[in-house]
């Protein structure tokens, strides 16, 4: 499961200031942070919101939209960051999660984590480095884009949300319970809470299984 830009920050814009604020951005992962300090921003008085630069939004989804020829200029590392050409299958690569670099965070080690992740499950991918140079706000940045041949990018996403995402996002709706009155977590709605996690599962297995069968009736129907 791809982390989701707008979920996110649709869930943070749901929160009240004493819940946004008890959160604990330290225990989120980079894209969440993004959005929590993007809705705390929002937030503050109109004259405080000036002294902050907006940062980045890392996207899960591949980066192969075309640029703002007016605002920006790409220039995308050909070469594994840790040297040496790129794979044969680069051309066919999808990117599966993507780690930006600003000030107070660490994309490389996050980036290395990734693909050591990947690599321990037999994943093949590597690391490219994009450079991102916009004559307007934001200001200039590099992104890690960690790489997978597109056949198996949905694989690659679903073990780096066990290995590393799911653990952060856990923490997060802990300290989000940690913060609700009794009688807000007592009325929870589990239903509602986990329908719509529950509601993907089925779906993508139910995605699997049709196009299993229906590739199976194909093949049996050959002379």
């Amino acid at each position: 499961m791809k982390i989701n830009v707008e979920d996110l920050r649709r869930h943070y814009a749901s929160l009240s200031d004493e819940v946004l604020r008890a959160i604990n951005r330290t225990e989120l992962v980079d894209i969440a942070q993004q959005c929590y300090d993007q809705e705390l921003a929002q937030r503050e008085p109109p004259e405080r919101r000036t002294e902050r630069l907006p940062r980045p939004v890392i996207h899960a989804a591949p980066l192969d939209e075309p640029e703002d020829e007016e605002t920006q200029e790409v220039e995308e590392d050909e070469l594994d960051v840790e040297g040496g050409d790129t794979p044969e299958w680069s051309r066919e690569a999808a990117c599966v999660c993507t780690f930006a670099t600003y000030a107070g965070n660490n994309a490389t080690s996050d980036a290395e984590n990734a693909r050591d992740v990947l690599t321990e499950a037999g994943i093949p991918c590597y690391v490219a480095l994009r450079h991102v140079n916009a004559t307007l706000a934001p200001p200039s940045r590099s992104e890690y884009r960690v790489m997978v041949p597109g056949g198996l990018n949905f694989e690659a996403a679903s073990v780096l949300d066990k290995e590393i995402f799911n653990a952060e996002i856990e923490a997060e709706w802990r300290a989000h319970f940690a913060v609700l009155s009794d009688e807000d977590l007592l009325g929870v709605n589990k239903e509602v809470l986990f329908g719509g996690l529950l509601d993907r599962i089925e779906r993508v297995r139910r995605a699997y299984d049709e196009e299993v069968a229906r590739r199976t009736n194909t093949s049996n129907q050959r002379p």
